[in-house]
């Protein structure tokens, strides 16, 4: 429904940020991750949004890359692990740092994270498993160039999923330009 704002920062007040979108002030709800690297108050800002409809309530949640929104929405489908604590999860790990824990099936990294219990943390490993890899922990970290990053942004922006652009990702050079990495990648994936 809401799926991207862009607009003006208005206030931060963590969890919850202000949007002020051409008059209209949407609050919605970021990970930390996404609010430590929000611009200050007044400057422009895009968030990419889910919006969750519930019998009490409508929340926006924010994320500032399509990895935290899909980890977000790949978390929520997960029985028992509800928006605030996928959340929490994504507040407390990065992206790559679940996709780690998930290839490695370490429970221990997930129960560090505040409201992760053993239990939780054993069925996110086994839920997620084949859907958060080893893939989407090297695409996450720090392992890509810049470029390598902007082009699997660029493939996930495109409706590529997850697994599909990291594995065209591994197939082209490490030192391809951005443009050209993408032309490459979309040649790939149209095979």
């Amino acid at each position: 429904m809401i799926g991207r704002l862009n607009g003006v920062l208005a206030d931060k007040n963590p969890p919850q940020v202000l949007v002020d979108c051409s008059g209209v002030g949407y609050e919605v709800d970021v990970p930390m991750s996404t609010f430590y690297n929000l611009p200050g108050l007044g400057e422009k800002v895009t968030l990419l949004t889910h919006f969750v409809v519930r019998e009490d309530a409508q929340v926006l949640f924010g994320f500032g890359t399509a990895g935290e929104r899909e980890a977000f929405r790949q978390l929520i489908k997960i029985s028992g692990v509800g928006p605030r604590t996928a959340l929490g999860l994504l507040s407390g790990m990065s992206v790559g740092d679940i996709a780690q824990a998930v290839t490695a099936q370490d429970a221990s990294r997930l129960v560090k994270v505040p409201g992760i219990g053993k239990k939780t943390a054993e069925r996110l490993l086994l839920e997620l498993k084949g859907k958060f890899g080893a893939d989407l922990g090297n695409a996450a970290l720090g392992g890509a160039s810049d470029a390598q990053a902007d082009i699997l942004q660029a493939l996930l922006a495109l409706g590529y999923s997850d697994k599909e652009a990291a594995a065209t990702l591994k197939s082209l050079p490490k030192d391809i330009g951005v443009s050209d990495g993408i032309k490459q990648a979309l040649k790939a994936l149209a095979r």
